[in-house]
């Protein structure tokens, strides 16, 4: 039995990029953090009570359930980027309820020192749990923990939480604070290629409320760009989009067509028609 998917990452109710693992035939830059001048500071982890908790919950529970075999399948899957402990996604949610048993709702600070002394350790476990864990509490966190989550995304970058940090978590605090697409203005021009892919998929979730004319700018600034991974991001915010106007990705395709990578069209269209 190999790992699948749904080993691995964690649950989204949008779609997820299990197929880079087979369309892509090119180099990517998975381990570039490269922060352009006057990008978002990097933030302290801040004390907090329930944080020590959790973590020491955590990496008692975790590590109990290690499977070293299905660890192996886990790395290989997701191309070594990070180790595995080899804890299936049932069995880990499963273990993350009885972590969080009775403890109280975090406020910000409390998912600060979450979620970064979760990315802080090495297995891929722990960084599900942290993107979960936000998931369930952003609303808690106000504008001011977007670098947070720009740590979060260029640590051990790849599409398994990098996607999920971008639709749920970004557009979260985007979707709370509409100034913040100003940032994602300066993150679509990012040199990280997956700070730029999270601009560009930020939107995923927002469906009528989709800023379209930023959608429609952010695909056209990095269509250039010969990696997969922005131009497979390109291609699924627009199918997203589509959903909910399917005339108006239409036309900006047709419209954008020859800028636009076979794949980012394909993809677009991919349920239009």
């Amino acid at each position: 039995m190999t790992a699948s998917e749904s080993d691995v990452e964690t649950e989204s109710d949008v779609e997820t990029e299990s197929d880079v693992e087979t369309e892509s035939d090119v180099e990517t830059e998975s381990d570039a953090e490269t922060t352009q001048p006057g990008a978002e500071s990097t933030p302290d982890i801040p004390r907090s009570a329930l944080a020590d908790t959790v973590l020491e919950r955590l990496t008692a529970v975790y590590p109990a359930a290690a499977n070293p075999f299905r660890a192996q399948e886990m790395v290989a899957y997701m191309k070594g980027v990070v180790p595995f402990l080899g804890v299936r996604t049932p069995e880990r949610r499963a273990l993350s309820r009885t972590v969080l048993e009775g403890l109280p709702r975090p406020d910000e600070a409390d998912c600060t020192a979450v979620a970064l002394r979760c990315f802080a350790l090495p297995e891929r476990e722990y960084h599900y749990f942290a993107v979960d864990f936000l998931r369930r509490y952003v609303k808690r966190c106000s504008s001011g923990f977007l670098p947070v989550a720009r740590r979060l995304v260029t640590t051990d970058s790849w599409w398994d939480t990098v996607d999920h940090l971008a639709a749920h978590v970004v557009g979260g605090l985007v979707a709370a604070d509409p100034a913040l697409a100003a940032r994602m203005d300066e993150w679509v021009e990012d040199e990280d290629l997956w700070v730029a892919r999270t601009a560009i998929l930020h939107q995923l979730r927002f469906k009528e409320s989709t800023d379209a004319d930023r959608l429609f700018a952010y695909c056209l600034r990095r269509a250039a760009d010969a990696d997969f991974f922005l131009r497979k991001a390109i291609g699924w915010s627009l199918r997203e989009y589509g959903r909910t106007a399917p005339a108006e990705v239409r036309a900006f395709v047709a419209a954008h067509g020859g800028a636009l990578s076979p794949l980012s069209v394909r993809e677009a269209l991919k349920h239009l028609g």
